[in-house]
């Protein structure tokens, strides 16, 4: 009861050296080629969350996700082949990370850090629940358990930087890759990425599609730093 208090009570900002820390950590987890092998399952879980809560939301029937230990994944779902509906299914996976990311940086400026734990907690169970394979609910269960410990037993402080970090990191490694699908495209190597699926969907070409997206990135990225580094310290 205690936790659902403090999720849903505002807390005083963290110290200015905290929010750096977080960013740059955050920077640097994206950067690392050793690091984000691991991390970009992170990425990968919010990008097909997008895909299945549009699907959802779109009127299809949602038939489960797998997340693969390549940091692959897939959403399946059923409807019409064409249409609103399936662009906008399709079209929802690169910016789900940037957007969840923004929407975090608002809470945290409201001073609400326990409760951006507590949802990301939420979503993860809530996509434990339509996952297909067993790589996929183990990538779940340990992100859940992560977040569960540090809620539970980490200083307020701690809980605000590691919150900050979470959402510096959806907005920074959403960005990462559009920049590596842009390389398999140009060597043919993802004939069957989202950006070359919307393109046969719509006829735009699938170059428009990752510029679109990496626009939409850039510009969470933007609205997230200028709210993280507006806070009072």
């Amino acid at each position: 009861m205690e936790i659902l208090r403090r999720s849903f009570e505002a807390q005083p900002n963290p110290p200015g050296w905290v929010l750096v820390l977080a960013a740059v950590l955050a920077a640097l987890t994206v950067l690392s080629n050793r690091l984000w092998p691991v991390a970009r399952h992170v990425i990968t879980i919010a990008h097909e969350g997008g895909h299945a809560l549009v699907a959802v939301l779109s009127g299809r029937r949602l038939a489960g996700v797998r997340l693969h230990s390549d940091t692959s994944g897939v959403t399946v779902s059923s409807g019409r082949p064409t249409g609103p509906g399936v662009i906008a299914t399709v079209a929802a996976g690169y910016p789900a990370p940037s957007l969840i990311g923004l929407g975090a940086v608002g809470l945290l400026a409201a001073g609400r850090s326990s409760l951006v734990l507590q949802l990301c907690v939420a979503l993860l169970l809530t996509m434990l629940v339509v996952i297909r394979n067993g790589f996929g609910v183990l990538s779940l269960v340990v992100s859940t358990a992560v977040i569960l410990v540090i809620s539970w037993f980490a200083p307020a402080t701690a809980r605000a930087g590691f919150a900050t970090y979470i959402a510096c990191f959806l907005l920074l490694g959403a960005l990462r890759p559009l920049v590596e699908l842009q390389r398999q495209r140009r060597r043919r190597r993802a004939p069957d990425s989202d950006p070359d699926q919307l393109a046969r969907l719509t006829r735009l070409p699938g170059a428009f599609w990752v510029v679109l997206f990496g626009l939409c990135g850039l510009a969470c990225a933007a609205g997230g730093a200028t709210l993280l580094f507006d806070w009072p310290s």
